[in-house]
């Protein structure tokens, strides 16, 4: 059972961390990246439609995205949803594909956007601590309870700092490669 507790803790804990992966996904670093458009979604035949279900996004230069709508009568749609989605892109529909350039980051933005980053891989642990607090309060109840013995309490108690300890871990890292991509010029 006390197993069972901390492998539903592990779990949340990855999922935090994928969360947080998406998050990261969608600051932008000084090249073009096709997951910044990854929560736009257009009015196609009147549903909202994934952009990335009804267009082909590609990186042909560092600070170009090109999207080529497999249906050309939804290129307005596109541009629409584009800007409408508030990224500060600005897609140019040249009746074909449509166009977005990145403009290079200024040192002062890269500096900003490390910050952001920094505070989302905060929001994280914070998330991570709360999990590791929920099991072992679930712990504790069952030595409340009987279940588990004090010294099985300190021992699963150890093993959920372990798990606590390597995904935090696993923040730092995935946040110091995000930090590394926005300062590379």
């Amino acid at each position: 059972m006390p197993e069972k507790a901390i492998t539903m803790g592990e779990e949340k804990m990855a999922k935090a961390i994928e969360a947080l992966k998406k998050e990261l996904a969608l600051v932008r670093t000084g090249r073009a990246n096709p997951s910044v458009l990854n929560n736009v979604s257009v009015v196609y035949y009147g549903s909202l439609t994934p952009l990335s279900q009804i267009s082909s996004i590609s990186v042909p230069e560092a600070q170009q995205l090109v999207i080529k709508p497999y249906d050309k009568g939804s290129l307005k749609d596109i541009k629409k949803a584009i800007q409408l989605a508030d990224l500060n892109l600005v897609p140019q529909n040249d009746g074909v594909v449509i166009r977005i350039n990145f403009p290079m980051l200024t040192e002062q933005r890269r500096k900003e956007l490390v910050k952001e980053v920094k505070v989302l891989a905060e929001n994280a642990k914070v998330a991570i601590r709360n999990i590791r607090r929920e099991v072992n309060d679930q712990l504790k109840k069952m030595e409340k309870d009987k279940e588990i013995s004090e010294d099985d309490l300190k021992y699963f108690n150890e093993q959920t700092q372990k798990s606590t300890d390597k995904y935090i871990e696993n923040v730092d890292l995935v946040t110091k490669d995000k930090e590394k991509q926005i300062m590379e010029i």
